[in-house]
């Protein structure tokens, strides 16, 4: 019996969990689509700082890492299609992997890393320094005040994010293709371009809009709850990156399989 209480506990908190990210996650949508039709306009500058931030600095680690992720799977690749002589097919290989599913979800690992965090510990920081409370007095919600900027930057800079990490995969397939495979760099990309099809490329920019909303919820809403003293931001921080890596997986199981279905019917 003790195991079952422990179990529906656990079941209660997670669906509890759940329940809070998506409430915050609502009201954030609607104050950064829709208040800003009713008078209440968003913090542009703090958006476009945000998504510099989230963006524009992620570039160089991204396109090591995805760089070096596209060489790997070409390797990989080619180890298995070279028994049957169809060491070709790697452009293909790459490529698709790449725009369904490694680009997106190595793309947010990147960005809960740089960026979930910092959202959980800068948010974690006002609480405890009571500057939440201080934003409610003057009666400025903290959900438009700092949640939809950050909203708003992450919908906007995980796409573009992806189709960069995209494309830097490709590129890393393509230095073994033109120095084991006998391509050029043009046929290289040429094939690549000839073996994506739309739905490959949508698949992985809806992936990466719901894998933004995720993280930006999950390192909010951690900061909000962050407990009183300093060693709570810690926690919070740790606690964000755990449960956005978590919830990105999950969210990406659920779409692939909605895709997969969607395909076969």
């Amino acid at each position: 019996m003790e195991i079952v209480a422990q179990l529906g506990s656990s079941t209660l908190t997670g669906l509890s969990y759940i329940g809070s990210l998506a409430s915050l996650g609502a009201r954030a949508a609607y104050d950064t689509l829709v208040a800003p039709f009713q008078r209440k306009p968003l913090r542009l500058q703090r958006a476009v700082s945000q998504a510099m931030e989230v963006g524009v600095r992620c570039l160089p680690i991204l396109s090591l890492i995805t760089f070096f992720i596209g060489l790997i799977l070409a390797l990989q690749a080619a180890y298995e299609l070279r028994k049957f002589g169809a060491i070709s097919a790697v452009a293909t290989a790459v490529a698709v992997t790449m725009s369904r599913e490694l680009g997106p979800l190595i793309t947010a690992v990147v960005v809960i890393g740089r960026s979930g965090s910092a959202f959980a510990a800068e948010i974690g920081t006002m609480k405890v320094s009571e500057e939440i409370d201080a934003l409610e007095t003057m009666a400025i919600s903290p959900i438009r005040f700092l949640v939809a900027p950050k909203f708003l930057a992450m919908m906007v800079m995980l796409p573009c994010l992806t189709i960069w990490a995209n494309a830097m995969g490709i590129f890393g397939g393509a230095l073994f293709g033109i120095t084991q495979a006998d391509f050029t760099f043009t046929r290289y990309i040429r094939a690549s371009i000839d073996s994506l099809l739309l739905h490959d490329i949508t698949t992985g920019l809806v992936k990466s809009v719901m894998f933004g909303i995720t993280i930006t919820a999950v390192g909010c809403l951690e900061g909000l709850s962050t407990g009183a003293g300093a060693e709570q931001v810690g926690r919070s921080t740790t606690r964000a990156v755990v449960m956005s890596i978590f919830l990105v997986v999950v969210v990406d199981l659920f779409f692939t399989a909605l895709f997969f279905f969607a395909g076969n019917q």
